[in-house]
């Protein structure tokens, strides 16, 4: 947590500002034609301060200590995700694209509209097919309180990047005396319990990587076991005729790497190992198509990458273009069984994994399939493959190289929690509120677009 002293301080004078503003609320609101709409520029002012927001003509849909909750969750959890709940009379005509550009903070928006729900956000964050798999996941999920912590819950999860500096550093106005009391006194009682908050955040962020790690090994023993059986049927011994020193040095890298990948699992204790596991088992699988080819008196094959839709498929033999749902299109490696797929318009046959919303592909898993594809496509060709993905998005966050390991290339853009200003893709804040394909489904090709 962020200059947490600093915060509280914040926070208390918050509390003695709020009934004041309340009771003028209810004084304008008893005048003649005085239900026009909250400006998006104070929304997005509020929203610059702490990362929750509740319009007073909303105070019925979120109470005011379940948005002190709901706000101090995500403080304390360093993202950038900002929540306004706002009456279902507020206009949505370019809402989320108007309410970023005043805010001008790259991050995920999540807005409650009444009954309704929807959100945006940065690439650079998450790719809009993230967005549109977090809001399909809480569409239905009781009041506004059960839907906006369970989404903030799988947002905080997924969204790249570190929350903005705005939260915590004030202003440093003027402040009432009895208001510096109150807060110098919290400050000195508090100091432990701060530290007790830190401890507590550190674990859960300890137990978070160890879980994920849990559900990397999966998949990654999938990988070392499919590489066992690929020895096991070539079948190769190094007393067979026609062995020469050649086939024998392969057969022995291949081995070699196999046993490394082991070594380095049994030895993983946060995410970001794995990538070494998946090097070695790249590394030993190329060996063993060298060998193979060795075998057959074939050419010996050109070293290049894995098929990017499943490594286990091999060392990939052409670059093919490929556009994901909802994204840019882009060349990938593949091997030569999805090179056929795609040239007969057919789906490749992709490496999907156990998710928290069934089963996705890797690049739509989460933030721990960065070190696993890093060590199979290493870091120069990792950002074209995944950009406008999930994945892709995490990795572009700031934030992620101190989770999850760097050196996967230069992903670009800004990261999340950023001051970007109006400098910033439209595109991704686009189209009308609420329109997810009929209801939260997947449909319209992953655009954002329709009307609410």
């Amino acid at each position: 947590m962020k200059d947490a002293p600093r915060r509280i301080h914040i926070r208390l004078i918050r509390l003695l500002i709020v009934p004041v503003a309340a009771a003028l609320a209810v004084l304008i609101a008893g005048a003649p034609g005085a239900q026009a709409a909250t400006d998006v520029s104070v929304i997005a002012e509020e929203l610059r301060e702490s990362p929750v927001y509740v319009d007073p003509d909303a105070r019925d849909i979120l109470a005011e200590s379940d948005a002190e909750a709901l706000a101090d969750k995500i403080e304390e959890s360093d993202k950038p995700v900002f929540i306004a709940v706002l009456p279902g009379d507020q206009p949505t005509e370019n809402l989320f694209r108007n309410l970023r550009t005043e805010t001008g903070v790259t991050g995920l928006y999540g807005i409650r509209l009444g009954d309704a729900f929807d959100a945006r956000a940065d690439r650079s964050v998450l790719s809009p097919q993230g967005v549109q798999n977090l809001v399909t996941s809480v569409q239905g999920a009781g009041d506004a309180k059960a839907q906006l912590n369970d989404f903030v819950d799988s947002a905080l999860r997924n969204t790249g990047g570190g929350a903005p500096g705005s939260w915590t550093d004030g202003s440093g106005g003027d402040v009432p005396v009895g208001g510096l009391i109150t807060v110098g006194a919290v400050l000195a009682a508090g100091g432990a319990g701060v530290y007790a908050v830190s401890r507590r955040n550190r674990r859960r962020h300890e137990e978070e990587q160890r879980a994920a790690l849990e559900k990397l090994r999966v998949v990654v023993d999938e990988d070392i076991t499919a590489f066992g059986e690929e020895l096991d049927r070539l079948d190769f011994h190094p007393g067979e005729p026609g062995a020469d020193d050649a086939m024998r040095a392969d057969y022995e890298h291949a081995l070699d790497s196999y046993e490394r990948a082991k070594s380095h699992m049994a030895a993983a204790r946060k995410p970001e190992d794995v990538r070494a596991v998946t090097q070695a088992v790249e590394d030993g699988r190329f060996a063993l198509a060298v060998l193979d080819a060795r075998r057959d008196g074939r050419p010996l094959p050109e070293r290049r990458s894995p098929c990017f839709f499943d490594p286990r498929h091999g060392p990939s033999v052409a670059d093919a273009v490929w556009t994901p749902p909802g994204g840019a299109e882009r060349e990938v490696p593949v091997c030569a069984a999805d090179r056929a797929r795609l040239a007969d318009g057919a789906d490749p046959a992709v490496r999907e994994v156990d998710t928290d919303h069934g089963r996705r592909p890797y690049w739509e898993a989460g933030p721990a399939y960065g070190p696993w594809a890093g060590g199979y496509f290493g870091g120069g060709l990792l950002p074209g493959l995944l950009v406008g993905t999930m994945l892709g998005g995490m990795m572009a966050g700031p934030g992620y190289a101190s989770d999850y390991g760097a050196g996967y290339g230069d992903f670009g853009g800004y990261g999340g929690g950023d001051v970007s200003g109006a400098d910033f893709d439209a595109g991704d804040f686009g189209g009308g509120f609420g329109d997810f394909g009929g209801g939260g489904g997947f449909g319209g090709g992953g655009d954002f677009g329709g009307g609410f």
